[in-house]
């Protein structure tokens, strides 16, 4: 009984919102007006983490605070853990590997409760991986078990500097999951894409995001099609298709999504010729109104290079997600990272 009363009064400590970010600016300022020998950061990360170590084990905020002042040192302190527990979902690591001067690990994650867990699991962008080492990182979605009910997740972290990992810790931390998508499978468009017409009415637009073999680089205004109403023919939940029409030569598409309804929904479209050969766009490019409200649209615009006269010869497809269960909750674990002999 203590026990439970203890770790509960523990587990409810958590720093004011005014402090952590005043820690995280002087701590910064005092490392730009001041090199400090290797033996003095020494003593100042410990004095940092003796201020806040009973958040250690408990609080994701404390983590965070202590990451920021230093890596090196926060990681040195955080306990090992290789599995937990939040809102009925268990995270934990399976396994963790390392080849030459990457490391490789899996993570699954299970339903305790229900089914919110399945083949279309994805962390939503809101997972982070800590490491007392320069590198990049990633996660990337790897299988689904039907029989466990296990979604795994490979997260693989290439070291910078070709050193060894003996004796690290790596921290990794979900905040959101979501789950319970729909998946529009390589579906076909019922266009008939050589009744397209020129279009005589378009706006300039600041483009928030963009990409493709062919983006223009030094460039970020484009003209695009004027929102429409959504068109009865695009068969998906979630996503609007608000246009499509010939500018300067090119055909373009335009999706919207309600961002406030929208979760993660997005996709893409390509076309098909008569021998079954895919073309993807040549790029795309996205812009948004209302931005700073909940009314926020974001538009997505696709692009391909193919002339009006002979777009007749394709027909048009796309695959798209959308829809789900979003979960949000605290998971975050710990392991060690040992080089192989």
């Amino acid at each position: 009984m203590f026990k439970e009363r203890y770790q509960k009064l523990h587990n409810s400590i958590v720093p004011d919102e005014t402090m952590i970010s005043n820690v995280i600016r002087r701590a910064q300022q005092y490392e730009c007006k001041r090199r400090l020998s290797g033996w003095q950061r020494g003593l100042c990360a410990a004095a940092a983490i003796i201020c806040v170590m009973p958040l250690a084990a408990a609080s994701s905020t404390g983590y965070q605070v202590m990451y920021a002042v230093s890596p090196q040192a926060t990681q040195f302190f955080t306990p090992v853990q290789r599995a937990d527990e939040d809102q009925g979902i268990r995270m934990e690591v399976e396994s963790a590997s390392v080849h030459g001067n990457t490391v490789e690990v899996y993570v699954s994650f299970q339903d305790l409760e229900g089914s919110r867990i399945d083949g279309t699991t994805d962390l939503y962008d809101s997972y982070s991986i800590g490491r007392p080492f320069s590198s990049a990182g990633g996660c990337f979605f790897d299988s689904f078990d039907e029989e466990t009910g296990k979604a795994r997740f490979l997260i693989s972290i290439t070291e910078w500097e070709n050193q060894k990992f003996t004796g690290k810790k790596v921290t990794f931390s979900v905040r959101e999951i979501l789950s319970g998508k729909k998946i529009y499978d390589h579906i076909d468009i019922p266009i008939e894409l050589s009744a397209v017409p020129d279009v005589e009415k378009t706006q300039q637009v600041y483009a928030c995001c963009g990409g493709g073999l062919d983006y223009p680089q030094d460039r970020n205004d484009f003209r695009s099609l004027v929102p429409g109403r959504a068109m009865k023919e695009f068969p998906v939940e979630g996503i609007d298709l608000t246009g499509i029409g010939y500018i300067d030569g090119s055909l373009h598409l335009q999706t919207a999504v309600c961002y406030r309804n929208g979760m993660d929904n997005h996709g893409y479209f390509y076309l098909t010729d008569k021998a079954g050969n895919i073309i993807h766009s040549n790029y795309t490019f996205g812009f948004r109104e209302n931005e700073e409200t909940e009314n926020r649209i974001d538009y997505n615009n696709y692009i391909f290079d193919i002339p009006r006269d002979e777009i007749g010869q394709y027909t048009l497809h796309g695959w798209f997600s959308s829809g789900g269960t979003l979960t949000k909750g605290d998971w975050r674990v710990t392991f060690p990272i040992e080089q192989a002999p």
